[in-house]
């Protein structure tokens, strides 16, 4: 439920040309989609700009294995919605109590709008959260064809997070 909700907030009209961008209207650091260093930081206007990213990164961090593939391998998408862009365990707080409410969400500095796939693509990638993704995997409201991020070996997901920005 709270998912739907953050996914209804809409985007504000100066962000309107951006097809993803936080929610200050900068790029997202995601590891997914963060600017190459010497390339340009400005938030991305369409989905084949995100999917052009996600290639010049995989291709720069020597994601060699599926070079021709991954272009057909990306998910593709007609909106940005509002999304967390890192709901995990780790991020939700629960309440006491039988019923455990959830009382509060933290981390959201990559909150943004992004595809509508973005948070099932974040949840399901490679991670050591394998309860989290069975659970979601369960109640998620729809399912995106999402092989062009899981594809990636470790080594990628490294590097991606080593990318020196000074």
């Amino acid at each position: 439920d709270l998912i739907h909700r953050i996914r209804a907030i809409p985007k504000p009209a100066r962000f309107a040309n951006f097809f993803q961008c936080c929610v200050d209207g900068t790029t997202s650091n995601d590891v997914l989609i963060k600017p190459l260093p010497k390339k340009s930081p400005d938030p991305l206007t369409s989905d084949v700009d995100l999917r052009l990213r996600i290639y010049e990164l995989y291709l720069d961090c020597a994601g060699r294995r599926y070079e021709k593939e991954l272009s057909h391998m990306l998910t593709r998408s007609k909106k940005a919605i509002s999304t967390h862009a890192d709901i995990a365990p780790r991020n939700i707080l629960i309440g006491e109590g039988d019923d455990c409410p959830v009382i509060g969400i933290v981390d959201w500095e990559e909150a943004g709008w992004y595809p509508e796939y973005w948070e099932y693509a974040n949840i399901m990638k490679p991670s050591v959260d394998r309860d989290w993704q069975m659970w979601m995997e369960r109640v998620a409201p729809e399912r995106w064809h999402i092989s062009g991020i899981v594809q990636r070996d470790g080594f990628y997901f490294e590097k991606m997070n080593a990318l020196d920005y000074s």
